[in-house]
């Protein structure tokens, strides 16, 4: 541990050794003036090329119904947060390893309806379809980022976008991230890309959105750990000398293993008067009154568990398998015709209705390792909408599934955002209501150690929730109300005789109604150049132990601010989070599902503390931080899933380089 603390101690106090010579040669080279490619860029003078503001994407959501576009992010604003399981936003539980399997901490119920596998282990590593960036640009843009360098995680990307013509722009995304972990067979990769082009007509009425996108995630299973102690063990001198139950290597080495490949297409057209806001400005929008649209998503999702080797530590229920080769493979082909009619006055600003109208269908082939079968979906949608100004906005959708396997799916929602003033602040309402078939994981698995053949009822959830917000205060609340009945998890199978051949063995439950209410509130302090963004959320339930979720949790940010000469912005800070102890589940292996346990278990909990540091030169961002630093005086280590400990301390190094010019 002490030549790992060297090591990272060495790393921090070089970048802050770095960060000062930097300061020293901001002063000698910027204290006069600018260097004039930043002069053009910042007083903008000269040439559109060195400005970011004329690189600017848009969202498949952001061009569903309209043309408008938001400016590329310099900032270095969360650029430390490159991990995906340990966003303050969205926290997780996990198996202690940067890619390795993931859940969500606090309670996120899912408001899609229809087919769905119910393999969410490694969903927060995928590159989907609807999460593609389609780009504007004057000049070539492109992003190099990388965190990791001698570091256990080493997490690349590259993009790269240009115009062909005004009109039309084509980009390529790639990911590749490699880890180590820190306890033996812990390796993640992934291989991930999109390339992507998006084409608007002259006429400004024709948009064509099509993307391509792979993913290849390759998780190792080590099964966990034998010793429960090793916190209090001082006989451990390496965590990855410390004995795991699954040993294999090579050829041999245990893995879940995603492959999820899909084609998107989009084509739309706007039908009748085109309104313009800021015409010949880079914000341009364009607002139809009305517009057809055609999708078609084709998606291939393969699911992968492999092990070759005797169970000699019992990381899997009782049996004497040694090669275990379970695959699932999900194919969907989906099609979406929509139509959208807008009413509004000239000064269409001032108030605005809108409806649309939509037909899916989607076409599943599903297979395991037993048999192959054939569903399909058809389902209408549509949504009315009423906007007064800027001050209030309202909004009913409908989303139901009319014929097909998942008949009788549906998702009913209203919201209203009202503008009390700018001083006041903003209030939002909301309500829905959801009728969900069982994702195909409950009702069915043929897998070597797990088999059912289950007809679990429909989960319906009905919620409401109230939001108010102001920004001048920095001040955002939320209050959620959920009431579930048949709540689908689960769970180690009942042994109340402690029968060794059942241990490990897990099953579908449901439960019947269950009350939730979930309440956020972010309050963010500035106090000249220092900040102090906090998050809260309280979550209470009658059936907690069932939901596997803590009561509260807590996230403080407190940072130093600094901006020199306009070139160089600073900041540095330390993170906090907290949550109390609750019924931590376990995982299991070869289903890639957390489960709760017959021995209900609640581990200690503590502060996790992180010191980091983020800069922004340029283009040029910069982050180095050193995570869990409270173990260098207590506690020695933690857990969020059973028998899966927490990575230790660490240090990690990122940067990212934009060019536009």
């Amino acid at each position: 541990m002490s030549r790992y603390f060297l090591r990272n101690l060495l790393s921090f106090l070089f970048f802050f050794a770095f960060t000062f010579a930097l300061q020293a040669q901001v002063n000698d080279e910027f204290s006069s003036a600018l260097d004039s490619a930043r002069a053009k860029e910042d007083n903008k003078k000269d040439s559109v090329i060195f400005s970011s503001k004329y690189v600017r994407y848009a969202t498949l959501n952001m061009l569903k119904y309209a043309t408008h576009t938001k400016q590329i992010d310099t900032t270095h604003h969360n650029f430390h947060y490159y991990n995906n399981q340990n966003l303050p936003w969205n926290p997780s539980i996990n198996l202690g390893s940067y890619g390795l399997a993931t859940r969500d901490l606090l309670f996120t119920p899912s408001k899609k309806i229809g087919f769905q596998p119910g393999f969410h282990a490694l969903e927060r590593y995928l590159l989907t379809s609807d999460s593609v960036l389609y780009y504007r640009a004057r000049a070539r843009y492109s992003e190099l980022y990388a965190v990791g360098f001698f570091f256990a995680d080493q997490v690349f990307k590259a993009k790269l976008a240009q115009n062909i013509n005004p009109n039309w722009n084509i980009g390529i995304d790639y990911h590749a991230t490699n880890t180590d972990g820190y306890y033996f067979n812990q390796d993640y990769s992934d291989r991930k890309g999109a390339v992507h082009t998006w084409y608007e007509s002259p006429s400004k009425r024709y948009n064509l959105l099509a993307n391509v996108t792979f993913n290849k995630l390759d998780a190792t299973e080590n099964g966990s750990i034998r010793n429960d102690t090793i916190f209090r063990d001082d006989q451990v001198s390496s965590l990855y000398s410390v004995i795991t139950r699954l040993r294999g290597q090579r050829q041999n080495r245990p893995y879940n293993k995603w492959n999820d490949n899909s084609l998107f297409l989009r084509q739309s057209y706007f039908i009748g008067r085109l309104d313009t806001i800021n015409k010949g400005l880079p914000e341009m929008e364009i607002h139809p009154t009305n517009a057809i649209a055609h999708n078609t998503h084709i998606r291939q999702q393969r699911f992968v568990f492999y092990k070759n080797e005797a169970d000699d530590g019992n990381a899997f229920p009782f049996g004497n398998f040694v090669e275990v080769h379970d695959t699932t493979k999900v194919t969907t082909i989906s099609n979406e015709f929509t139509y959208a009619f807008y009413l509004r006055p000239k000064s269409f600003l001032k108030n605005e209705a809108k409806l649309n109208l939509g037909f899916q269908n989607d076409l599943i082939w599903f297979a395991d390792s037993i048999s192959n079968d054939f569903y399909q979906n058809s389902s209408v949608k549509g949504d009315l909408s009423y906007k007064f100004s800027n001050r209030i906005d309202l909004n009913v959708g409908v989303n139901q599934i009319v014929v097909g396997h998942n008949f009788g799916d549906y998702l009913y929602e209203a919201k209203a955002d009202i503008l009390i003033g700018e001083r006041v602040g903003k209030i939002s309402l909301g309500a829905y209501s959801q009728n969900k078939s069982p994702e195909i994981v409950f009702n069915r698995m043929n897998y070597t150690y797990h088999q059912w053949s289950n007809n679990m009822d429909k989960t319906k959830t009905q919620n409401v929730s109230f939001v108010y917000a102001n920004p001048k205060l920095g001040f955002r609340g939320r209050i959620e109300y959920f009431l579930i009945d048949n709540y689908l998890y689960f769970k180690e199978v009942d042994n109340p005789n402690e029968d060794g051949r059942l241990s490990k063995v897990i099953e579908a439950a449901q439960y019947g109604k269950l009350n939730f209410l979930k309440a956020t509130v972010e309050q963010n302090f500035k106090f000249g150049k220092f900040h102090l963004d906090n998050r809260v959320v309280y979550q209470k339930s009658d059936a907690m132990d069932v939901i596997a979720t803590p009561e509260l949790y807590t996230w403080h940010s407190f940072y130093y601010d600094s901006r020199w000469f306009d070139v160089l912005n600073l900041r540095i800070g330390t993170d906090v989070r907290f949550n109390t102890p609750f019924v931590t589940p376990s995982y299991s292996i070869n289903t890639g599902q957390f489960y709760n346990t017959n021995h209900s278990l609640e581990f200690s909990t503590y502060p996790i503390v992180d010191v980091w540091a983020t800069m922004n030169i340029k283009r040029v961002n910069l982050f180095i931080s050193n995570n869990f630093t409270n173990q260098y005086i207590y506690p020695k280590g933690y857990y969020s899933v059973r028998r899966y400990p927490m990575n230790p301390a660490n240090f990690r190094f990122g940067a990212s380089w934009k060019f536009y010019d």
